[in-house]
C-alpha cells in the first residue's frame, strides 16, 4: 500500500513539472517552435539540422547548436548521464523485486526525492567528474579552516583536502619551513599544526614572561663597548681589546675569541673597541686607533680582511644580506666587499664635505654596493657602481636643508627614513619630523610627526609593511602608518629617553637611557612587562622566540673604579651587562630546574639551601587526588 502511494506521488510530481515546463515555453518571434519543427521535419517539409552536419567538423555542430538555442554540448552529456542512471536505478530496481520482495522497503521518500531531483535538475548532485589536478589547483585557494570543512563533505574530497601540496603551500604561506621541498616532511598538515601550537606557545611566554634569562658576561674584557647580533649570533667588544663572539644556537662551543690583527705588534695598552658588527658569514670590529679586522664566523681564529683609517672610525655597518662592510672616519667613507674569488678590496672611498655621523648599507643582493651616509644636514647615497674619481658622482645628495641636522636614520631596500631636527625658523613648521624618501626616485614621499623633541631611533628595517616604529627624546614610542601618514600607536615609555626600540605584528620592544626594558602590546597599547638594569639600552633585537638586550655603560673609565686583572669581581655595576632571553624554554618544567633543586624533602639527608630555590608545596597533590 506503502509502495503504491509513493508511486502515485511520484507520477503526479512529473506530471505538474511536465505541465509547467509545456506551458513556460514560448515561441520567438521570426522561428518556428519546437513542435513545428518537430512535425515538419517527420512529414518531410524541414529537414531536422543533425541530419545535414553528420560528417561536419565538431566546431560547425556546437555552432548550429547555439543557434538552435542549445546552451552547450554539456547538456547533452548530462542528458546522457541521467538516461543512464535511469537506467541503472530501473534495471536494479526489478532485480531488487525479483530477489528480496522486503528489499524496496528500504527506499525512503528522501531517497526517491533525490533521485527525482536528479532526473529533472541540469546539474546533478557530485556527477560532474573534474580531473584530479583541476580539483587541486581550485583546492589552493582554500585557507586551513576550509580545506577542514571539504574534509567532511567525502572520501574523494577528504583525499583531495589533505594531499601534500596544499599543505606544504599552506606551510610557506604562514612563513615556516620557508626553504624547505615538499618531500622533506611526511606530514605537512601535521607540520603545520605543530608550528601553529609553537606559535600560539611562545606568544604566550612572551606575554607572561616564561622562559630563561642568560646574562653572557666577560670578567676580563673590563668594561663593554658595543653590541651586535644577528641570526644567534652576538658579538661584544670591551676596553681590553677583546672581542668575543658566542652562538647561541651551540651553546657548547662558549664565546669565541676574535683575535685582532694589531695584537702582533704589542700595543701596550691595547686600544679600546668602538664599534662591532656580526652577520651570517662575517664578524666585524673597529678599534680607537682607526684598525678595521674582519673574521669569518665559521673560521674565528684570524681575521681574513684588515686595514686601518687615519682617524678613529666613528660609524660602522656591516649587510645582513652578503659580506658588504662600510666604516667612516672623519669625512671619509670607506665600503669593501669580496670578489667572485672571496679576495676583499676597496669598492668605494668617498670623502663629504662634514664628518660624517653614519653609515648605513642598504640591503638586497646587488652587484655592486649601496651606502647610505649623513654628516649634518646633509644624507647622501654612494653607489660604489659609480666612477670613483668624480665624487659629485659617487656621492650623490638624497636629503639636505639648512639648519636642521638629521638625527637618526634607517633604510630598506626602497626607502630611506630620516629624522630632522628643527632649529629656529624651522620650529615654526610644527616641531621636529622624519622623512621617508624614495630611494629610486630620490624623492621625498613623507613627512611624519609633530614633536618638540629630537627623534632619537627609527625601525623601519625590522618593523611591519607599511608601518615604521620610532623613540625620541620626549620620553615617547610612535608608531605611523605609511599609508595613512599618520600615528597609530603613541606610547609613554621611558622618562629619560628612548634609545632603541624594534616592532612586529603584536608588540613593541623598547629601551631608554635610564636602563628600561619594557615591552609592550601594540593592538591594546598596554605594557606587558618591563626589566630594569643600571646603564642606557642601546642594543635590542629580536625574532619569534628570543630577545637580545645590552645595556652599555656611556663611561668608559668610570671614576672611582678598581678594574685590574687580580680583582675582576670589583665594581660589576660599571662593565654593563648582556642579556639573552629565550621563550621557546619553559622554566617551569622540571627538566629546566638543576639537579640540586629538584629534592623531593623525603630523603634522610639533603642541602638546606634547597629550601631557598624550590618551594616544598609543589610536590603536594592537588584537590582531585586527595579526596577533598
Amino acid at each position: 500500500m506503502e509502495d503504491d502511494d509513493l508511486q502515485a506521488f511520484r507520477e503526479q510530481w512529473k506530471k505538474e513539472l511536465e505541465g509547467k515546463n509545456e506551458g513556460g515555453k514560448e515561441s520567438r518571434p521570426g522561428f518556428p517552435s519546437d513542435d513545428i519543427r518537430g512535425t515538419e521535419g517527420d512529414a518531410g517539409g524541414l529537414k531536422h539540422p543533425e541530419q545535414d552536419l553528420k560528417g561536419q567538423p565538431q566546431y560547425v555542430s556546437i555552432a548550429a547548436g547555439l543557434l538552435d538555442g542549445r546552451s552547450s554540448p554539456l547538456l547533452e552529456r548530462i542528458a546522457e548521464e541521467r538516461t543512464r542512471r535511469k537506467r541503472r536505478y530501473q534495471g536494479g530496481t526489478e532485480e531488487e523485486k525479483r530477489s528480496d520482495p522486503h528489499q524496496r522497503r528500504r527506499n525512503t521518500l528522501i531517497d526517491q526525492l533525490i533521485e527525482d531531483l536528479n532526473e529533472t535538475n541540469d546539474i546533478p548532485f557530485f556527477d560532474v567528474e573534474l580531473p584530479y589536478e583541476l580539483a587541486l589547483k581550485i583546492f589552493q585557494y582554500l585557507g586551513k579552516a576550509d580545506l577542514g570543512r571539504c574534509a567532511q563533505v567525502s572520501k574523494a574530497w577528504r583525499v583531495l583536502a589533505e594531499d601534500e601540496v596544499l599543505w606544504y603551500r599552506l606551510c610557506r604561506d604562514e612563513g615556516y619551513h620557508s626553504g624547505a621541498s615538499v618531500s622533506d616532511s611526511p606530514c605537512w598538515k601535521s607540520t603545520l599544526r605543530d608550528c601553529c601550537n609553537t606559535e600560539k606557545t611562545v606568544k604566550y611566554n612572551w606575554k607572561n614572561r616564561v622562559g630563561s634569562v642568560s646574562h653572557l658576561q666577560y670578567e676580563l674584557g673590563k668594561v663593554l663597548c658595543d653590541v651586535s647580533s644577528c641570526d644567534g649570533l652576538i658579538i661584544a667588544g670591551y676596553t681590553s681589546g677583546d672581542v668575543r663572539l658566542w652562538d647561541t644556537v651551540h651553546w657548547d662551543s662558549g664565546a669565541l675569541y676574535l683575535k685582532p690583527a694589531h695584537a702582533v705588534r704589542d700595543d701596550n695598552p691595547p686600544p679600546h673597541v668602538s664599534l662591532v658588527r656580526v652577520c651570517e658569514t662575517v664578524a666585524a670590529a673597529a678599534y680607537e686607533n682607526g684598525c678595521v679586522d674582519v673574521w669569518s664566523t665559521e673560521a674565528v681564529l684570524e681575521p681574513i680582511h684588515q686595514y686601518q683609517h687615519l682617524q678613529r672610525v666613528h660609524a660602522l655597518d656591516l649587510s645582513a644580506d652578503g659580506p658588504v662592510l662600510a666604516t667612516a672616519s672623519g669625512q671619509e667613507v670607506r665600503v669593501d666587499s669580496p670578489d667572485d674569488g672571496g679576495y676583499w678590496k676597496s669598492r668605494c672611498i668617498t670623502r663629504l664635505a662634514k664628518p660624517v655621523d653614519g653609515v648605513l648599507v642598504v640591503p638586497g643582493k646587488r652587484l655592486l654596493p649601496l651606502v647610505l651616509a649623513w654628516a649634518g644636514e646633509s644624507v647622501s647615497l654612494l653607489d660604489s657602481s659609480l666612477n670613483e674619481d668624480e665624487e659629485d658622482e659617487g656621492a650623490r645628495l638624497l636629503h639636505y636643508v639648512y639648519g636642521q641636522p638629521v638625527t637618526c636614520l634607517d633604510v630598506t631596500a626602497c626607502k630611506a627614513a630620516l629624522g630632522v631636527k628643527s632649529c629656529g625658523w624651522g620650529m615654526n613648521d610644527g616641531g621636529n619630523k622624519i622623512k621617508v624618501y624614495s630611494l629610486e626616485t630620490r624623492q621625498p614621499e613623507l613627512s611624519l610627526g609633530n614633536s618638540p623633541g629630537d627623534f632619537t631611533c627609527i625601525n623601519l628595517r625590522d618593523a611591519p609593511p607599511h608601518l615604521l616604529v620610532c623613540g625620541n627624546k620626549d620620553r615617547r614610542v610612535r608608531v605611523f602608518d605609511l599609508r595613512a601618514g599618520s600615528s597609530v600607536v603613541s606610547l609613554y615609555a621611558h622618562h629619560l629617553g628612548v634609545t632603541t626600540v624594534q616592532a612586529d605584528d603584536w608588540k613593541i620592544v623598547s629601551g631608554g637611557g635610564e636602563g628600561l626594558i619594557s615591552v609592550w602590546e601594540m593592538r591594546m597599547g598596554a605594557k606587558l612587562w618591563e626589566m630594569h638594569n643600571r646603564h642606557p639600552v642601546r642594543h635590542i633585537r629580536f625574532n619569534a622566540s628570543t630577545l637580545v638586550t645590552a645595556n652599555i655603560p656611556d663611561e668608559k673609565n668610570p671614576r672611582g673604579a678598581c678594574i685590574t686583572d687580580d680583582d675582576l669581581t670589583a665594581h660589576r655595576r660599571h662593565r654593563g651587562v648582556i642579556c639573552y632571553y629565550d621563550f621557546s624554554i619553559d622554566s617551569s618544567t622540571q627538566d629546566h630546574v638543576l639537579p640540586i633543586c629538584r629534592s623531593s624533602y623525603s630523603e634522610t639527608s639533603g642541602y638546606n639551601y634547597n629550601i631557598g630555590l624550590a618551594v616544598p608545596y609543589d610536590t603536594l597533590s592537588g584537590p582531585q587526588n586527595s579526596g577533598l
